[in-house]
Parts: C-alpha cells; structure tokens; sequence
C-alpha cells in the first residue's frame, strides 16, 4: 500500500474530455488523458483492502491494488508486467470496460471510487510509449495446429494465448480487416483503431497467421478445418440482432444498429459506401430504440454526422440517480448513467414501447409510441402494461433499432458443425473446460456466453485457450 492516507487525502480526479463542441466535429477519441503525476496521485488513493472486492469485480480478476501501488511509486513497467499477467489487451479495456472494478471498488461505498480504468489506461499507453510492449513468440513448438474462428477479443485472447506457448494457430475472420465488434462494433471516437493494428502485428511477430475474408460455414466449410487441425475455437460474436415486428418495420430508413455504426466505421478506415447503400443521420431526425451501449455509439455518431435531432427511448424504467449501497455494492448496480455520447445533446425517454413506424412513399417519417407501467405480480415478477390514453407521435426520418443480440447466427457455421445449443441459442460449453458437444471443438466469448463485455470476451478466450493447451498436451502451464 502506497500511501496509508492516500484515500482521505487525495480527492478522486478522473481523465476529462474535450468539450462537446470541438469532439463531435471528428471521430478521433477525445479523452484528455491524466499525466504521470495525476496518476501516481489517484494511484495513491487505493486502500489496499483485506479483501479487495476489485479483483471480484473485474472478469479478468486484475491484480488492481499492486499496479496502483506500481504506479503510486514509479514503477511503470513493473505495474505494465502485473497488469498484462492477467489481461492481454488493457489498452482496449481501458478505453471501453464499463468498469465493475470501480463499482467493486471500497471506496465507491461514498461514490468515489480509485479510478482503477484511468490508472490500467495509462499503464498501458506509457508502455506502448517507452517500448516496454514486445512480442513474446515460443522457443519451441508443440506441432500442434489451432483453428480460432473470430478475431473479435475473445479470439485474440485465445490465439495469443496459444502462440506463446507454440502451437500454429490460425485465426479466420470474415471481414475484411481483424477485430470483430472492437473493428467493426465500437465507433473510432471511443477507441482508434490502430490499437487493434498494432496488436495483430505482435501476434504475427509471435506466430499467429491472420486469414481475413474467410467466412467459415460459407467460403471455408467447417468440415475443413476439422480435417486440418487439432483444436477449434469458435469464438464469434452474437451477432443475430432482437428485431421489432411491428408495423411498418419494413420501411426505408428502420435499420438495425449494426448496420449503421459498422458502416461509419469503414468511412473513417477510408473505404467508400455507395450512396445507394449509405446509412446517414445527416439532416435527419434520429429515433435510437434501445438505452445501453450499442444505442449510446448509434448517438454520438449521428450527432457527428450532423443529425437534426437525436432521441433516445428505453422500455424499461429510468434508473435511480443513487443506488441503495447497502443493497448492491460492491455489484454492479442499476443506476442512471450518462455517456459521453449521451451528453453531447440526445433526448432520453423511458417507459416507452414502440407501437408502428408511418410513413409515405416507403420511407419512415413517424414513430407512434405509448407509455406503459411496469408492476410487480404476486410472485414478485415485473409486468408491463400499456397506459391507456399515453400515445404520441415522433419525428422519424432515421430509426435505428438497438436492441441488443439474442444469439449467434446459427446458419452457416454451427449448422455445419453441428454442435449441441443451449437453451437461448449459444453454444453450450461449460466454464471448466469450454468444450462444445464435439470433443476438440471449444466455444468462448459472446457465442457461448451470449451478448457481453470485451472484459467478458478476454476472460473466456484466456481460459479457453488453457482448456485447449490441456486438451492438446496435457501440461496446465497457461493461467486462466
């Protein structure tokens, strides 16, 4: 422990932002990232607990009280060392993780919480920075061959996982550039994407071979791949998104979330889109159906592509300003929370339920809406119901539907594979051993787990790939 008194000393002070009207005119990221001083600082306001709830809190279990203490004292590259022994990609968590390491956090009993995300950003950047971040490719090889299917975060995990400990894996993504959701999924203006670049070619460096536009299940069967290696990790996204049957979904300008930020996302890489094809806010106004993060991104990217107005509307209940700490710490609780994108000028409504999209000539103009009520029955469950007499009618010229993902895709790949679902459709594996039905076939991330967190997807690709190391050789050498 750093600084004994550090906590009572040191008020919490995390990065900043630029202000709204200089960040929503690009899509770089905006944060205004701490100096080496302020972190040490916020470093120094760790308590160091008997039991530190953070390590409980973070799904990779970082080893948070010792690399802020690193950082309290200097000791940059020994914090850089802890924090990778647990997590192979802090610069993307770091930027997107929601952090339940803070809200595990003591301190966050009075809502000031260490700022744990700030503090592994910045460990990692500094690293990146004075070269400290190099590959580490096998000093010998097993011959053993991996197939990892997705380059999303829990197949990079898994596929470096792998590598260094010298098997040939081989990773297929069907796009056409790696990554996955961190590629295609998250908006340039919350994470660049030469993040993601810069770690695909220190897994090169350590032995990992990237084959893009192989769409396994359509160009590449899975049967080849079960006869040219020894171990499969399925480890794609999930990606079929919850639609809304109602009337007029069919209508131009309803469009899944999806669609609408991946395409903004080949804009900044360079590529162009058709103007027949193109998904602009552009002069419009912008109804986002869903309240978490997907709609979140779909906002800040409309407000930069210069949308007319953006209104956000969630079915649920508004959440409390305060959760009941004596209730919910150190869990992650429902609380209302405001994004940055959020902040640069979306409406929010809750306790709303889309009833029909209008328009004329096949074009949304109008969204009808009602309010409704949520009540708990006698077994304590929470039942909607519509409140009579509560419609309204909003301008619509763009809807984007943001909803979440209910399963992966199973046509192609899994009905090809055929392995066992479970009951919501993912792919059944366990979290001992992450084995599918088929005995060298494995599944981690959003396809076995269902629709998660990066933080989440890293986690199962790191132990996924100490299941397959111990399906392969015998030997437990990798962590989970």
């Amino acid at each position: 422990m750093g600084k004994p008194t550090g906590f009572m000393e040191i008020p919490r002070r995390d990065r900043g932002y630029a202000p709204v009207a200089e960040r929503i005119r690009h899509y770089k990221e905006f944060i205004i990232a701490p100096t080496d001083k302020e972190v040490s600082q916020q470093g120094a306001r760790c308590m160091d607990c008997g039991i530190p709830f953070c390590h409980n809190g973070c799904p990779v279990n970082n080893i948070i009280p010792e690399w802020n203490d690193l950082t309290f004292r200097g000791e940059w590259q020994q914090a850089l060392e802890v924090l990778h022994s647990t997590n192979n990609f802090p610069e993307f968590t770091g930027r997107i993780c929601p952090a339940p390491c803070e809200e595990a956090c003591t301190l966050n009993i009075d809502d000031v919480p260490v700022t744990i995300k700030s503090i592994e950003c910045a460990i990692i950047d500094k690293g990146w920075e004075e070269g400290w971040v190099a590959a580490q490719p096998p000093t010998t090889m097993t011959g053993k061959r991996v197939a990892v299917v997705g380059s999303g975060p829990a197949g990079l995990a898994c596929a470096q996982q792998l590598a260094r400990v010298g098997h040939q894996v081989v990773v297929f993504e069907r796009q056409d550039r790696i990554g996955g959701l961190l590629r295609y999924g998250i908006p340039d203006f919350k994470m660049e994407k030469h993040y993601i670049d810069r770690r695909v070619a220190q897994m090169q460096a350590e032995g990992v071979e990237f084959r893009t536009r192989q769409h396994v299940g359509v160009n590449v069967s899975f049967q080849e791949l079960d006869a040219g290696f020894d171990a499969i990790v399925l480890s794609g996204g999930a990606e079929a998104p919850r639609d809304l049957p109602v009337a007029g979904r069919e209508l131009s300008g309803v469009h899944f979330a999806m669609d609408f930020l991946r395409q903004q996302n080949r804009r900044v890489a360079g590529d162009t889109i058709a103007a027949s094809e193109a998904l602009l806010a552009t002069g419009k106004h912008v109804i986002v159906i869903g309240g978490g993060d997907t709609g979140s991104d779909c906002i800040g990217t409309s407000i930069r592509q210069g949308a007319l107005s953006v209104t956000q509307i969630e079915i649920l209940p508004k959440p409390p300003e305060h959760p009941d700490k004596a209730l919910t710490w150190p869990y992650w609780p429902n609380r209302m929370r405001t994004s940055s994108s959020q902040a640069e000028g979306a409406q929010r409504d809750w306790c709303v339920t889309t009833r029909a999209f209008v328009g004329t000539a096949g074009k949304v103009s109008e969204l009808h809406a009602a309010r409704v009520a949520w009540q708990q029955d006698g077994s304590g469950n929470w039942k909607m119901s519509e409140i009579a007499g509560s419609e309204f009618i909003l301008k619509a010229d763009l809807v984007l539907l943001a909803m979440g993902f209910v399963h992966p895709v199973h046509d192609g790949l899994l009905q090809q594979a055929g392995v066992r679902l479970d009951g919501r459709g993912n792919v059944e594996a366990n979290t001992e051993n992450y084995q599918t039905s088929l005995s060298k076939v494995f599944a981690a991330g959003d396809m076995r787990r269902g629709q998660s967190l990066v933080v989440w997807a890293i986690r199962e690709g790191r132990q996924a790939a100490r299941a397959v190391d111990v399906f392969l050789t015998g030997r437990e050498d990798l962590p989970r």
